[in-house]
Order: structure tokens, then C-alpha cells, then sequence
């Protein structure tokens, strides 16, 4: 699975909710999108040949379409579709989610968002060609497994559920097949882990205790128990059997040092990319403080977002963190470990503004009744910066 996909899927998100909050002009939205959309398109039309990350720039040419070009199914397009619906909303919210119910969390798509734009679907005609080969090959499990993924990555979940327990009942001993159904089964309950599919989950782990999708899972059905200590234990396991620097193991990682303060335990050591981006110099820090005139303005629980981007250019953020008020005054380091894209990073800029925002709907994108404040352009690599929540976003 090319984990470009998923990052360029959700660098599309990122682009939507900034244009619609006024945060990036249209015109340069809508020209970004279109080239990620051209390739993330190019991306899930390559053959079963290992596919190369592409680089960021530049925009590549335009694709033409499925049925012109007549492409077969690709095992690795179906497989980097079927992006741990759950698994990355297991711990996303870490980072940008909401830790109750996966409420907010970008990562579990609806069919809209799935294939994006003209991608979409050019991508359903590929899966229409996969079920024409499986009612002519019925009993072709892997068909089975894939299709359920491409259904889960468009949204269709129940058609899921029915492909992977066609899996199951073909193959009783596979414990991805377990771990997809518990997947499918949560999706078209509305993200609901409890019940059948925590069972599944329980049967996918007796069959294969390191299987990634199925830790991922227990450890959010221990989360939500409130088990913290179990929950950072098992997304710890899965971390060991996720691809390193993947977007799913950053997401982990952050699931991780949650349940882990939760539970009143101490830091797990920084991962090995953190190092690495704190050594290249790449950072930003200093502190948040809320003015005290705003204080009475802002409940504990209200989540706040702490940023750095370009001083000129785009307004996305080159590196990002989410906390809560209560953790004010706060100390604070940004880096390119908390970069949204590959393509925008803190390492690419020379001047960056940093700013703080308090979020009442949980959201990145400012909304009117925020509460914010900002640096003066400053230096990559600046610290001691003083921050101040000041301002009412209008």
C-alpha cells in the first residue's frame, strides 16, 4: 500500500476546509486541488508494480479516463483503498480528532469524500470491474478481501460487511479477514466497536496477536473504557507492525502518548522522526498564554490549536498541534514531525508566524467566536517566542 494516497487524500480534506472557512483564497484552493486530485488519480490507476512516492512538484499531467485507458484491477490500488477506515480513526484524534466516539475525525470517509472529485469515479468503474470478475469467480477470496476495502473506502459499508464475511466463511483462519469485518461491521453501525465486532476483533488477535488492524482496534475499544494503560499498550504493539514514519504510525503514536497520560504514566521515548526533525533545526518555540480580559471566555475543555505558517504564501499550516485550554500556559515545540503533507513543511519555509487559536467546534479552520493570537513573522529555528491569545475571530 502506497501511503502517498492516504496523505494526498487527506491533504485534499485539509484544502476543502480551508477554502470553505475563507482561510485560503478559492482560486489557489481550487488549483491545488486539482493537482493533488491528478495525482492521487495517477496513484490508484498504477499496475501491481511497486509504486514510487511521486514528488510534491510538478503538477503532474492529466490522466486519462479509466475506460479509455482500460486499466486492470490493481491489487495495490484496492489495497491502499481500503486505509484502515477505522484503524486511522483509531488514533487520529490524537492529533486533530476528538477522543470520544471518533467524533471529527477526518480520516473515516463518506463516499463523498472517498475518491474526491473526478477521481471518484473513475475509481467506482474499476471496483464495477472487480465485482463483474467475482461473480465470475466466486470463490476468490482475495477478490472478496479486496473489494471490501475499495466498498469501505467509498463509504459503502454494508456491501462491506457482506464481502468480508464472504472472506471469513471462505478463509475461518484468517485474522485479517476478522479484523476487516469488525472494521465493516463498526462503520455501518454508526462507528460502534462494542458487540460483534469487538468479538471480531478478539477472534482476529487469537488467530494473529501483531495484526495491525485488529490491535489498532482493541486499543480504541480500550480507550473508550476508559483502560488507558491497556489502550497504549496495544497501540504501542501496533506501532511495532505499522511502516514506520506512515501516517498511521504518526497517528498511533500520538494515540499512544494520549493513553498514556491519561493513565498518569510517563512519555514513551520520541519516535526516531521526531529526532530527526528536532536535529535539522526545523522547529519553532516558546509559549501560549490566554489574556486575562478572555479568560471567562473559554471553558477548560475547548480545544486549542497551536500553528506555524508561512509568513508569506498560503495560510495552511506547515506544522500543527492540538491541545486543550486546560493545558495553558503552554510550552510548546513545532517541527516537521507535525507537518500536515510531505509538501509543506516547516523545512521549507524561512519566515514562519505562529499562532494559537482556541476552537469551540473542534475544528483546524478559524470559525467567528474563536479566540486567537499570533507572532510577528519570525525565523525558522526562533525560540523563546511569547504568544497571546488576544483577539476574537469575526
Amino acid at each position: 500500500m502506497n501511503p502517498r494516497i492516504e496523505e494526498l487524500k487527506r491533504q485534499i480534506r485539509q484544502l476543502e476546509e480551508l477554502a470553505a472557512s475563507g482561510a485560503l483564497p478559492a482560486e489557489q484552493a481550487a488549483a491545488s486541488k486539482t493537482r493533488l486530485e491528478q495525482e492521487l488519480l495517477a496513484l490508484v490507476m498504477q499496475p501491481d508494480a511497486e509504486a514510487p512516492t511521486p514528488a510534491p512538484t510538478p503538477a503532474p499531467a492529466p490522466v486519462a479516463p479509466a475506460a479509455a485507458a482500460s486499466p486492470r484491477v490493481s491489487r495495490k490500488l484496492l489495497a491502499g483503498m481500503g486505509v484502515f477506515v477505522l484503524a486511522l480513526a483509531a488514533a487520529g484524534y490524537a492529533r486533530f480528532g476528538t477522543p470520544s466516539a471518533w467524533k471529527g475525525v477526518p480520516v473515516a470517509q463518506t463516499e463523498e469524500e472517498a475518491g474526491h472529485g473526478n477521481a471518484t469515479g473513475q475509481i467506482e468503474a474499476m471496483v464495477g470491474k472487480l465485482e463483474d470478475r467475482l461473480k465470475a469467480q466466486p470463490d476468490d477470496a482475495d477478490g472478496w478481501s479486496m473489494l471490501g476495502r475499495s466498498y469501505s473506502a467509498l463509504g459503502r459499508y454494508p456491501e462491506s460487511v457482506t464481502a468480508f464475511q464472504r472472506v471469513v466463511d471462505m478463509k475461518p483462519k484468517d485474522a485479517q479477514g476478522y479484523a476487516d469485518l469488525a472494521d465493516a461491521k463498526a462503520m455501518a453501525a454508526g462507528r460502534k466497536l462494542a458487540g460483534e465486532p469487538a468479538a471480531l476483533i478478539a477472534k482476529a488477535l487469537e488467530l494473529d496477536p501483531k495484526n495491525l488492524k485488529a490491535l489498532a482496534l482493541a486499543g480504541t475499544i480500550a480507550f473508550d473504557n476508559n483502560d488507558f494503560s491497556k489502550a497504549a499498550r496495544l497501540w504501542e504493539a501496533a506501532i511495532a507492525s505499522a511502516e514506520p514514519g506512515s501516517e498511521l504510525a504518526r497517528n498511533l503514536e500520538g494515540g499512544v502518548a494520549e493513553a498514556r497520560s491519561r493513565a498518569g504514566l510517563p512519555p514513551a521515548s520520541a519516535p526516531a522522526a521526531n529526532a530527526v526533525a528536532a536535529a535539522t533545526g526545523a522547529s519553532v518555540s516558546g509559549e501560549v498564554q490566554l489574556a486575562a480580559a478572555l479568560k471567562g471566555r473559554a471553558a477548560p475543555e475547548d480545544t486549542l490549536f497551536v500553528f506555524a505558517r508561512a509568513a508569506e504564501g498560503s495560510k495552511m499550516p506547515l506544522a500543527i498541534v492540538r491541545k486543550q485550554v486546560k493545558d495553558l500556559p503552554l510550552r510548546f515545540t513545532l517541527d516537521d514531525s507535525m507537518a500536515m503533507g510531505p509538501a509543506a513543511r516547516l523545512s521549507s519555509a524561512k519566515q514562519v508566524i505562529v499562532g494559537a487559536r482556541i476552537s469551540k467546534s473542534g475544528n483546524a479552520a478559524p470559525a467567528a467566536g474563536d479566540l486567537q493570537g499570533f507572532s510577528k513573522p519570525v525565523a525558522v529555528g526562533a525560540n523563546g517566542l511569547k504568544i497571546e491569545i488576544a483577539e476574537e475571530v469575526k
